[in-house]
């Protein structure tokens, strides 16, 4: 019996020994190394954060004006329509190309393919352009056959296909630009695979660039056809039509620039041409192309007013693929120009201080980074080290200020702002994990996922009422990185709420949900494998 009680004496003590050990360390790092690596971020994070409060403010005086005294672009452009000429007849219209690039697209090809061919113009003056890189061979029998069908209706209509897939979309879109028909064309117009445009959307940008040489882009408004799908297309709206009505009109309207969408978009082949045309060198090759076009002296267009039907990606999975090519090719492309366009003598100083700073430095890098390393790195760290403080001008009114204008874009969805925050955040994540990648040129930095698009598989793969759900494997839906730090903000929220005074507990459990759904996949659409 003593023997047992003299063991069961030894573990006790030594957990008080090990406890007080690793408190002993802790105090004996905190103040030396910990504060002052805290203290400067903190004051880093504050600095990043007064340059996007400011860049956002700036946005929004400048879209009010824009919106209230600004000529619309049809005036500003004098755009006229294209009249009839009885005696040039039909050679009076520009020929025109329109590109359709395609991978595996087995639930939209219909209606991309047929959207374009639905296209109102001169049928001897227009030319679409199917470019197939699927490597599913049923998928490019579906597809060729499609264009078949369209043909056989008189449609000029040409299927293509390459031996590889090198460059990705852009080296789809080169190889397209090398067919000798294409030499008769004035103009292109590039749709994605799941882009739906108007029957009269060439009649309402052709002259935009007809009429004005030196325009090179006109570029339209994504309109989401899938937004009331689930809560994850709605958050994405929200960030995309901040993006579509104050970046672009702001871009368009002061500096006659902003980065090309990659779609529902008409280029005039001459600039492409001049400008170097199609390059691979870094995932974002239609942003690529925009700068260097930009460089060149010319200038773009953007038509709010014009939308084009499209789809947001429903899945989570299709969503961070997305985001991080969104995010990683930015900053790769900054890596690569910044010193090309500091160099370049052809556009104003203003303009070169734009694209740097503005376009690329604060929405592309800094809006990421401080996003997620103050909000859910720095910001929870304070609760655990009550040395350091965050005055409430940078942790409360900035992040409102910010928050409320990237909101306004989307008015019907202001009931959900803090749903908006809490799914920002996670996704900044890897937005910031992609954005150093990019800068750094790391491995993944030219990793290109094709966006998964659904078109109507949601409808058919869902069960029906009544019958057994499939069963779906953890590991699918498992997010370790989000786990890890939904962890983190739970222990630093249970800390604040047992300890601190600042209140952050609040903030810190809700976040920490998001991470924690997110992590366990229950975030956007899931359609099980048939």
């Amino acid at each position: 019996m003593d023997r047992l009680s003299s063991t069961s004496n030894i573990f006790p003590a030594g957990r008080d020994d090990f406890t007080g050990q690793l408190g002993l360390i802790w105090q004996v790092i905190k103040e030396p190394l910990i504060v002052p690596v805290l203290k400067l971020l903190v004051v880093v994070c504050l600095g990043m954060s007064v340059m996007l409060f400011v860049e956002r403010v700036y946005m929004g005086v400048v879209i009010v004006f824009v919106k209230l005294l600004w000529k619309k672009p049809n005036k500003r452009y004098k755009w006229e329509p294209i009249k009839d000429d009885i005696e040039l007849g039909n050679s009076a219209y520009p020929m025109v190309l329109v590109q359709v690039p395609m991978y595996n697209e087995k639930e939209v090809y219909q209606l991309s393919i047929g959207a374009a061919c639905g296209l109102s113009w001169p049928s001897d003056r227009i030319i679409i352009q199917v470019l197939d890189d699927s490597t599913d061979p049923a998928i490019k029998s579906l597809v060729e056959a499609e264009c078949q069908r369209w043909a056989s209706k008189g449609i000029n209509i040409k299927y293509e296909i390459r031996d590889n897939r090198k460059g990705y979309k852009a080296g789809a879109l080169k190889e397209g630009m090398k067919h000798s028909y294409v030499k008769q064309c004035d103009y292109v117009a590039i749709f994605d695979a799941d882009f739906q445009p108007e029957p009269d959307f060439l009649w309402r940008t052709i002259p935009f660039l007809s009429r004005n040489p030196e325009i090179a882009l006109v570029q339209a408004r994504w309109k989401f056809v899938n937004s009331d799908e689930c809560l994850m297309t709605r958050m994405q709206e929200m960030s995309l039509d901040y993006h579509f009505t104050v970046e672009q009109e702001v871009g368009s309207a002061t500096y006659a620039f902003f980065g090309f969408n990659g779609t529902a978009g008409v280029w005039r082949i001459q600039a492409l041409n001049e400008a170097g045309g199609w390059k691979d060198r870094t995932t974002v090759e239609d942003m690529d192309l925009a700068v260097r076009a930009s460089l060149k002296g010319w200038k773009f267009v953007y038509v709010g007013d014009l939308k084009v039907k499209n789809e947001l990606p429903s899945t989570f999975k299709a969503f961070r693929y997305q985001q991080h090519r969104w995010s990683c090719g930015p900053a790769n492309l900054f890596r690569k120009m910044a010193m090309e366009i500091l160099k370049n003598k052809k556009v104003s100083l203003w303009k070169k201080c734009y694209v740097i700073y503005s376009f690329f430095f604060v929405r592309k890098i800094v809006a990421h980074i401080v996003t997620f390393l103050f909000y859910c790195v720095v910001l929870p760290a304070t609760v655990l080290i009550p040395e350091v403080s965050v005055p409430k001008w940078g942790s409360v009114y900035i992040p409102s200020v910010v928050t409320l204008l990237n909101a306004v874009g989307t008015p019907r969805s202001l009931h959900l702002v803090v749903f908006w925050i809490l799914f920002e955040n996670v996704m900044s994540l890897h937005r910031t994990k992609a954005t150093l990648i990019g800068l750094l040129e790391a491995g993944r930095a030219n990793e290109w996922v094709v966006t998964e698009k659904l078109g109507d598989a949601t409808k058919s793969k869902l069960p029906a009422k009544g019958t057994r759900k499939p069963h779906i494997r953890i590991g699918e839906r498992l997010h370790l990185l989000e786990l890890c730090f939904g962890a983190y903000l739970f222990f630093c929220g249970c800390y604040d709420f047992a300890f601190g005074k600042n209140r952050y507990y609040i903030f810190l459990f809700l976040q920490a949900t998001a991470f924690f759904i997110a992590g366990f996949g229950y975030v956007g659409t899931f359609v099980p494998h048939s």
